[in-house]
Protein backbone atom coordinates (compact mmCIF):
# COMPACT_ATOMS: atom_id res chain seq x y z
CA UNK A 1 0.00 0.00 0.00
CA UNK A 2 1.43 3.39 -1.01
CA UNK A 3 2.17 5.72 1.91
CA UNK A 4 0.51 9.11 1.55
CA UNK A 5 3.52 10.80 3.16
CA UNK A 6 5.74 9.61 0.30
CA UNK A 7 3.68 11.61 -2.22
CA UNK A 8 2.30 14.51 -0.18
CA UNK A 9 3.72 18.00 -0.71
CA UNK A 10 5.64 19.96 -3.32
CA UNK A 11 7.76 18.47 -6.09
CA UNK A 12 9.91 19.88 -8.87
CA UNK A 13 11.43 18.39 -11.98
CA UNK A 14 10.79 17.99 -15.68
CA UNK A 15 8.06 17.06 -18.14
CA UNK A 16 9.55 15.44 -21.24
CA UNK A 17 7.42 15.06 -24.33
CA UNK A 18 7.96 12.02 -26.53
CA UNK A 19 10.90 12.68 -28.84
CA UNK A 20 12.52 15.26 -26.55
CA UNK A 21 15.80 14.92 -24.69
CA UNK A 22 15.60 15.47 -20.96
CA UNK A 23 17.39 18.82 -21.24
CA UNK A 24 14.75 19.95 -23.75
CA UNK A 25 11.91 19.27 -21.33
CA UNK A 26 9.58 21.70 -19.56
CA UNK A 27 10.19 22.83 -15.99
CA UNK A 28 7.48 21.23 -13.87
CA UNK A 29 6.26 21.87 -10.33
CA UNK A 30 3.57 19.82 -8.61
CA UNK A 31 1.67 20.14 -5.36
CA UNK A 32 -0.16 17.05 -4.11
CA UNK A 33 -2.58 17.07 -1.18
CA UNK A 34 -3.79 13.60 -0.22
CA UNK A 35 -6.53 12.58 2.22
CA UNK A 36 -7.74 8.98 2.44
CA UNK A 37 -6.32 8.19 -0.99
CA UNK A 38 -7.97 11.19 -2.71
CA UNK A 39 -5.50 13.52 -4.45
CA UNK A 40 -6.01 17.22 -5.13
CA UNK A 41 -3.53 19.92 -6.06
CA UNK A 42 -1.82 21.82 -8.84
CA UNK A 43 0.77 21.41 -11.55
CA UNK A 44 2.72 24.37 -12.94
CA UNK A 45 4.69 24.14 -16.18
CA UNK A 46 7.28 26.79 -17.07
CA UNK A 47 9.35 27.21 -20.21
CA UNK A 48 13.00 27.24 -19.11
CA UNK A 49 14.34 30.76 -18.47
CA UNK A 50 11.26 32.52 -19.80
CA UNK A 51 8.04 34.09 -18.49
CA UNK A 52 5.82 31.49 -20.18
CA UNK A 53 3.88 29.25 -17.81
CA UNK A 54 0.62 27.40 -17.19
CA UNK A 55 -1.03 26.51 -13.87
CA UNK A 56 -3.47 23.60 -13.81
CA UNK A 57 -5.68 22.16 -11.08
CA UNK A 58 -5.59 18.40 -10.72
CA UNK A 59 -7.39 15.58 -9.01
CA UNK A 60 -6.68 11.89 -8.67
CA UNK A 61 -6.23 8.88 -6.45
CA UNK A 62 -3.45 7.07 -4.65
CA UNK A 63 -3.79 3.33 -5.04
CA UNK A 64 -1.65 0.21 -5.53
CA UNK A 65 1.58 2.15 -4.87
CA UNK A 66 0.87 4.68 -7.63
CA UNK A 67 -0.52 8.20 -7.87
CA UNK A 68 -3.02 8.66 -10.70
CA UNK A 69 -3.71 12.28 -11.66
CA UNK A 70 -5.78 14.19 -14.15
CA UNK A 71 -5.44 17.91 -14.79
CA UNK A 72 -8.96 19.31 -14.76
CA UNK A 73 -8.76 23.10 -15.11
CA UNK A 74 -6.30 25.54 -16.68
CA UNK A 75 -6.47 27.97 -13.78
CA UNK A 76 -3.96 30.51 -15.04
CA UNK A 77 -1.42 30.88 -17.84
CA UNK A 78 0.62 33.46 -19.66
CA UNK A 79 -1.68 34.77 -22.39
CA UNK A 80 1.19 35.13 -24.87
CA UNK A 81 2.50 31.64 -24.26
CA UNK A 82 4.13 30.05 -27.27
CA UNK A 83 2.34 26.76 -26.75
CA UNK A 84 -1.23 25.68 -26.17
CA UNK A 85 -2.05 24.78 -22.57
CA UNK A 86 -2.84 21.07 -22.77
CA UNK A 87 -4.47 19.14 -19.96
CA UNK A 88 -2.72 15.90 -19.06
CA UNK A 89 -3.38 12.75 -17.12
CA UNK A 90 -0.84 10.23 -15.91
CA UNK A 91 0.53 7.81 -13.38
CA UNK A 92 3.46 8.46 -11.02
CA UNK A 93 5.33 6.00 -8.79
CA UNK A 94 7.68 6.91 -5.95
CA UNK A 95 11.02 5.09 -5.81
CA UNK A 96 12.27 5.06 -2.19
CA UNK A 97 15.75 3.99 -3.35
CA UNK A 98 16.39 7.02 -5.57
CA UNK A 99 13.84 9.45 -4.11
CA UNK A 100 12.38 10.28 -7.53
CA UNK A 101 8.69 10.36 -8.42
CA UNK A 102 8.49 9.12 -12.01
CA UNK A 103 5.89 8.09 -14.52
CA UNK A 104 4.16 8.79 -17.79
CA UNK A 105 1.53 11.23 -19.01
CA UNK A 106 -0.71 11.78 -22.01
CA UNK A 107 -2.86 14.73 -22.99
CA UNK A 108 -6.62 14.50 -22.70
CA UNK A 109 -7.24 17.37 -25.13
CA UNK A 110 -4.14 17.71 -27.35
CA UNK A 111 -3.58 15.07 -29.98
CA UNK A 112 -0.48 12.84 -29.75
CA UNK A 113 1.01 14.64 -26.73
CA UNK A 114 2.55 12.18 -24.29
CA UNK A 115 5.79 11.52 -22.50
CA UNK A 116 7.57 11.15 -19.16
CA UNK A 117 7.65 13.02 -15.84
CA UNK A 118 10.52 13.02 -13.33
CA UNK A 119 10.14 14.86 -10.01
CA UNK A 120 11.87 15.18 -6.66
CA UNK A 121 10.68 16.65 -3.36
CA UNK A 122 10.99 20.40 -2.78
CA UNK A 123 10.69 22.57 0.32
CA UNK A 124 8.49 25.42 -0.94
CA UNK A 125 4.96 26.04 -2.17
CA UNK A 126 4.52 26.41 -5.91
CA UNK A 127 3.63 29.86 -7.18
CA UNK A 128 0.04 30.49 -8.22
CA UNK A 129 0.82 33.96 -9.60
CA UNK A 130 2.38 35.21 -12.82
CA UNK A 131 5.82 35.07 -11.20
CA UNK A 132 7.67 31.84 -10.52
CA UNK A 133 8.84 31.13 -6.97
CA UNK A 134 12.50 31.29 -8.00
CA UNK A 135 14.98 31.25 -10.86
CA UNK A 136 15.61 28.15 -12.96
CA UNK A 137 19.24 27.76 -11.90
CA UNK A 138 18.36 24.47 -10.17
CA UNK A 139 17.05 22.94 -13.39
CA UNK A 140 20.36 22.38 -15.18
CA UNK A 141 21.93 21.02 -11.97
CA UNK A 142 19.04 18.57 -11.67
CA UNK A 143 19.37 17.45 -15.30
CA UNK A 144 23.10 16.81 -14.91
CA UNK A 145 22.66 15.01 -11.59
CA UNK A 146 20.02 12.77 -13.12
CA UNK A 147 22.22 12.00 -16.13
CA UNK A 148 25.05 11.12 -13.73
CA UNK A 149 22.81 8.59 -11.99
CA UNK A 150 22.60 10.52 -8.73
CA UNK A 151 19.70 10.08 -6.34
CA UNK A 152 17.31 12.88 -5.45
CA UNK A 153 18.68 15.44 -2.94
CA UNK A 154 16.71 14.01 0.00
CA UNK A 155 18.20 10.56 -0.59
CA UNK A 156 21.69 11.92 -1.29
CA UNK A 157 21.80 13.41 2.20
CA UNK A 158 20.88 10.02 3.67
CA UNK A 159 23.53 8.31 1.51
CA UNK A 160 26.14 10.74 2.79
CA UNK A 161 25.24 10.25 6.44
CA UNK A 162 25.14 6.46 6.13
CA UNK A 163 28.22 6.01 3.95
CA UNK A 164 30.66 3.53 5.52
CA UNK A 165 34.33 3.90 4.62
CA UNK A 166 36.52 0.91 3.97
CA UNK A 167 40.22 0.76 3.09
CA UNK A 168 41.50 -0.11 -0.38
CA UNK A 169 44.21 -2.79 -0.22
CA UNK A 170 47.18 -3.26 -2.55
CA UNK A 171 49.50 -6.06 -3.54
CA UNK A 172 53.07 -6.03 -2.24
CA UNK A 173 55.10 -3.17 -3.75
CA UNK A 174 52.21 -2.26 -6.08
CA UNK A 175 49.90 0.72 -6.53
CA UNK A 176 47.46 -0.67 -9.10
CA UNK A 177 43.83 -0.66 -7.94
CA UNK A 178 42.26 -4.10 -7.61
CA UNK A 179 39.01 -4.62 -9.52
CA UNK A 180 37.23 -5.80 -6.38
CA UNK A 181 37.49 -2.29 -4.91
CA UNK A 182 36.06 -0.35 -7.85
CA UNK A 183 32.41 -0.76 -6.87
CA UNK A 184 33.16 0.86 -3.51
CA UNK A 185 35.09 3.68 -5.18
CA UNK A 186 32.21 4.27 -7.61
CA UNK A 187 29.75 4.51 -4.71
CA UNK A 188 31.99 7.08 -3.03
CA UNK A 189 32.22 9.08 -6.26
CA UNK A 190 28.42 9.15 -6.42
CA UNK A 191 28.19 10.51 -2.87
CA UNK A 192 30.83 13.20 -3.44
CA UNK A 193 29.29 14.30 -6.75
CA UNK A 194 25.99 14.79 -4.98
CA UNK A 195 27.34 17.44 -2.58
CA UNK A 196 29.09 20.51 -3.94
CA UNK A 197 30.64 21.29 -0.54
CA UNK A 198 32.06 17.81 0.07
CA UNK A 199 35.72 16.83 -0.30
CA UNK A 200 37.37 13.47 0.22
CA UNK A 201 40.81 13.01 1.81
CA UNK A 202 42.77 10.09 0.32
CA UNK A 203 45.66 8.82 2.48
CA UNK A 204 48.19 6.23 1.29
CA UNK A 205 50.03 3.72 3.50
CA UNK A 206 52.49 0.82 3.22
CA UNK A 207 53.74 -2.08 5.29
CA UNK A 208 57.15 -1.93 6.97
CA UNK A 209 59.13 -3.85 4.35
CA UNK A 210 61.60 -1.49 2.66
CA UNK A 211 63.22 1.78 3.62
CA UNK A 212 61.29 4.68 5.06
CA UNK A 213 62.00 6.80 2.01
CA UNK A 214 60.89 4.12 -0.46
CA UNK A 215 57.70 3.43 1.47
CA UNK A 216 56.83 7.10 1.65
CA UNK A 217 57.06 7.28 -2.14
CA UNK A 218 55.03 4.09 -2.56
CA UNK A 219 52.28 5.37 -0.27
CA UNK A 220 52.17 8.56 -2.32
CA UNK A 221 51.82 6.60 -5.57
CA UNK A 222 48.95 4.60 -4.06
CA UNK A 223 47.12 7.77 -3.04
CA UNK A 224 47.75 9.30 -6.46
CA UNK A 225 46.37 6.18 -8.18
CA UNK A 226 43.10 6.60 -6.27
CA UNK A 227 42.95 10.32 -7.04
CA UNK A 228 43.47 9.58 -10.75
CA UNK A 229 40.65 7.01 -10.66
CA UNK A 230 38.37 9.60 -9.08
CA UNK A 231 39.30 12.24 -11.66
CA UNK A 232 38.88 9.78 -14.54
CA UNK A 233 35.36 9.07 -13.25
CA UNK A 234 34.19 12.65 -12.98
CA UNK A 235 35.41 14.14 -9.70
CA UNK A 236 37.08 17.52 -10.05
CA UNK A 237 40.24 18.63 -8.30
CA UNK A 238 38.35 20.83 -5.84
CA UNK A 239 36.66 17.71 -4.42
CA UNK A 240 39.96 15.93 -3.73
CA UNK A 241 42.87 16.09 -1.33
CA UNK A 242 45.52 13.44 -0.79
CA UNK A 243 48.14 12.61 1.83
CA UNK A 244 50.66 9.79 2.35
CA UNK A 245 52.15 8.29 5.50
CA UNK A 246 54.52 5.58 4.32
CA UNK A 247 54.82 2.91 7.00
CA UNK A 248 54.31 5.29 9.93
CA UNK A 249 50.62 4.62 10.61
CA UNK A 250 50.02 0.85 10.50
CA UNK A 251 46.53 -0.58 10.89
CA UNK A 252 47.86 -3.95 12.08
CA UNK A 253 51.07 -5.69 13.04
CA UNK A 254 53.88 -5.93 10.51
CA UNK A 255 55.00 -9.24 12.00
CA UNK A 256 52.54 -11.37 9.96
CA UNK A 257 51.60 -11.52 6.28
CA UNK A 258 47.95 -10.85 7.20
CA UNK A 259 48.92 -7.74 9.16
CA UNK A 260 51.18 -6.45 6.41
CA UNK A 261 48.35 -6.85 3.90
CA UNK A 262 46.11 -4.66 6.08
CA UNK A 263 48.83 -2.01 6.12
CA UNK A 264 49.19 -1.88 2.32
CA UNK A 265 46.18 0.37 1.96
CA UNK A 266 44.56 3.70 1.21
CA UNK A 267 42.15 5.21 3.74
CA UNK A 268 39.42 7.82 3.19
CA UNK A 269 37.42 10.40 5.05
CA UNK A 270 35.16 13.29 4.10
CA UNK A 271 36.37 16.79 4.90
Amino acid sequence: MAAEKDYYGTWQGVLIKAGQRIDEGTVLYADFRIVDGIVTGYMRQEIYESEFYGLNQLKGTLENDALFFSQTVVEKHNSVSRTRQCLNKGELIYDPITGYLKGTFESTDCSRVMGEIILYQADFEISKTDSSHASHIWFQHFIQDYKDGLSAPKIREIERKNFVFEPIFFDFDKFEIRDIHKDFLDRMIKVVKGHSDLRVLVTGHTDAIGSNGYNEGLSKRRAEAIVKYFEDHGLTEDHLKFDFKGETNPAATNETSEGRQKNRRVDFRFI
